[in-house]
This record gives C-alpha cells, structure tokens and sequence, in this order.
C-alpha cells in the first residue's frame, strides 16, 4: 500500500480509538444517556402549554401539574408510603422467585431425571397469564401482603429459571471434571464450579426477572391492594386524576431503572470476583 493510501487508513484508526475513548467516559456516557429524556420532557412541556396545550388537560397533564400531584401526595405521607410498600413487595417477591428459580433451575439443568418430571408442568404453568393468578391468590391469602408477593415470586421465578436451566446444560464438561478431581461433588460443585460457569446467563435471567416482578406488582395492586403505585393508578384512574396516573407510571419507571442498575452493579461486581 502506498503511503498516501496508509495516512487516511491510520487517521480513521486514530478517530476510532478516540471515539471509542470518549464513550467509555463515564460522563460521556450520562450525557448521552440523558439526550433523549431530556428532549421528551420539551416536547412533553411544549405539546401542554398552558393557554394553548396541543393534548387537552384531562388527556394529558403538564409537567407542573404532576409534579404538584407529588407534592400534594408527599404531603400527605402518601407519596413515601406507596413507593415505599411497592419496593418492598417487589423486593420480597423478586427475593423469593430468583433464589428458587436458582434452585429448580439447578436441579433441571443438572439432571435429566428431574428435567423429564418438572420441565413439562412448569412450562404450562409459565403459560398462564399473570392476571389469571389474582383471583386464586385472593382467595387462598385473601388481600394481605402474602397474595401479591407470592404472585411477584411466580413471575420472578420463570426467567431465572429458564436461563439458569438451559445454561447449566452447557457447561463445559472438561470444567466439571476438573472440579470432580479436586474432589468437588452435589452442592459443592454446583456452587464452586456450575453456577459460576453460568454468571452472565444467572445475571439475565435475574434482569429479566426483576422487570418481571415490577410488572407483576403493577397487576397485583391494581386488583387486590389499597396502598403502592399499583394502586394510585386505580385510584387515579376512578378520580379522574390523570396527574397522579403519570406520576406513578413515572416513579415506577424510576425505581425499575434503578433497582436495574444496582442489579447491574452487582454483576460487575460478580464477574470481576468469579468470572
């Protein structure tokens, strides 16, 4: 190659190494992040102009009148106590569905005995919708605390479930048997040799799962509760306070972001220490 032909080629390396610089900043990265929220909350403040709204009032509430919606709510201790119940429940049930998710994933994975026993019933019940479980639960736990955090746990337990199960069956056999040789056997080297095989699948699948318990917490008190974003929303939408509608979807998405987030830091944490 000639050297008029390698000057542009090296430049273009430069420019990429640089890029690929600057996007691993940290701030970089917030602010790149932040684009787009940012340009939905303009659009968001222009289309509910006071005076003049593109999408009337009872449509679609300003950002000023959700925000006076918080405050009244934080004024009255609602505000603190229905995020506060609603991430406990989400908690709890995320808690209890992953680690028994870890648990018969494990074992289907592992074996093919309890593979041909459980997989085919559990792959009908990951079929029933969430809602169809309210009623049964009501019933069973009546409105109490134990009916949604069981529902929370079901729909938590089936993605662990499924990709902890479906990796352990491709761990590398060499792997095993080299944990074998130092003696390693059940449970030992399931936790010393398995599961740490599989980090990156256990970690999707507990994202995966805790998207699915914020969106089973959502059905759980919309039905069958009288405190949580659940249940502003209903509350919401019987008042006719669409501010307080959009308030809830709001925090729940927050609190969804950053309960994922902190997920995401413990992966980090995990794959550095065992991957």
């Amino acid at each position: 190659m000639s050297a008029t032909g390698t000057a542009p080629a090296a430049r273009s390396a430069a420019e990429a190494t640089t890029a690929r610089g600057l996007l691993s900043r940290p701030a970089v990265q917030i602010a790149l992040g932040a684009v787009l929220p940012v340009v939905l909350l303009i659009v968001w403040f222009l289309i509910t102009l006071p005076g003049a709204p593109l999408v009337p009032p009872y449509k679609f509430p300003s950002p000023a009148a959700v925000v006076e919606a918080g405050i009244g709510l934080a004024e009255r201790g609602e505000l603190w106590q229905f995020t506060a119940i609603s991430l406990q429940r989400v908690l709890l049930g995320f808690a209890a569905g992953a680690l028994l998710g870890i648990a018969i994933g494990g074992l289907v994975g592992l074996s093919r005995f309890w593979n041909i026993v459980l997989d085919p019933t559990l792959g009908v019940i990951r079929a029933v919708p969430s809602l169809a479980w309210v009623p049964l639960l009501i019933v069973w736990f009546q409105i109490g605390e134990e009916s949604k955090i069981i529902l929370i746990a079901i729909g938590a337990f089936f993605p662990v479930f499924t990709t902890v199960s479906l990796a352990l069956r491709h761990v590398d056999a060499h792997l095993v048997e080299l944990g074998r040789s130092f003696g390693f056997t059940g449970l030992r080297l399931f936790f010393t040799v398995q599961l740490p095989a599989v980090l990156p699948a256990l970690f999707s699948g507990l994202r995966l799962a805790l998207v699915q318990a914020w969106l089973f917490l959502v059905a759980a008190e919309l039905i069958a509760a009288s405190m949580g974003l659940g249940f502003l929303l209903s509350r919401g939408q019987q008042t006719g306070r669409i501010d307080q509608i959009v308030l809830a979807i709001i925090l729940l998405a927050v609190l969804g972001k950053i309960t994922d987030s902190l997920l995401g830091l413990v992966q980090r944490w995990a794959v550095r220490r065992w991957g």
